[in-house]
């Protein structure tokens, strides 16, 4: 039965993904940037994007940033995890679809033929105008040295607040202009993409070139 379960979500998966192919990312530049303490100071949230698509050899070092593997030795990430659970997924929604950031391929997988950005931005308009929006989703699954749910919740918070700080480090070194935010329809956004109980939307953060 669990064999059958496996199988039917990996169909309905390919299905919901059809018209989208798997993207393997350019390698992350580790050279350039501003210094760490300018990023420090430029960091700040940002409510005007341009609707200017981000290139993708910068959604690549983004991404990279935010949670890639920085130690190919052991696969520890660039954001730090309790007990290394690494249990937060990130869902890149773009207008042509939703994907899934692999870290250990550094590429993005197929999820969803289908933009929902409006269902991330929910009512503000700014958010609407960004051409990138990552949502983080705690998978409590991969927690099993927590089994208590609050400390789960608590942990998975932590966790994302240090990817969402990596992603605004990112922008604030490369340019770009970013929002965390707590705004959007989590029961639409569940539902679209076939998250499990298990599962719970943390936040999202907005990312794109500021509006000139």
């Amino acid at each position: 039965m669990c064999c059958v379960a496996v199988i039917f979500c990996f169909i309905s998966t390919d299905a919901l993904a059809k018209g989208l192919k798997p993207i393997s990312l350019p390698q992350p530049k580790m050279e350039g940037g501003k210094p760490l303490m300018v990023a420090l100071k430029d960091r700040c949230s940002s409510k005007a994007f341009s609707p200017e698509p981000v290139p993708m050899e910068m959604l690549s070092d983004l991404l990279w940033a935010a949670d890639g593997i920085n130690r190919p030795d052991s696969g520890k990430r660039t954001a730090p995890s309790a007990m290394n659970s690494q249990n937060i997924d990130l869902y890149v929604l773009l207008a042509k679809g939703v994907y899934l950031y692999d870290a250990k391929a550094h590429s993005l997988v197929p999820v969803l033929a289908e933009d929902l950005r409006s269902l991330s931005a929910g009512p503000q308009d700014y958010a609407k105008e960004a051409p990138l929006h990552l949502l983080y989703v705690a998978d409590y699954a991969k927690m099993s040295k927590l089994p208590d749910r609050p400390k789960q919740v608590f942990f998975s918070a932590c966790n994302t607040g240090a990817i969402t700080q990596n992603v605004g480090l990112y922008c604030a070194s490369a340019g770009l202009g970013s929002a965390v935010r707590g705004t959007m329809d989590i029961p639409a956004l569940h539902k679209k993409l076939k998250l499990r109980d298990d599962q719970e939307i943390m936040f999202n953060q907005v990312v794109g070139y500021p509006k000139k």
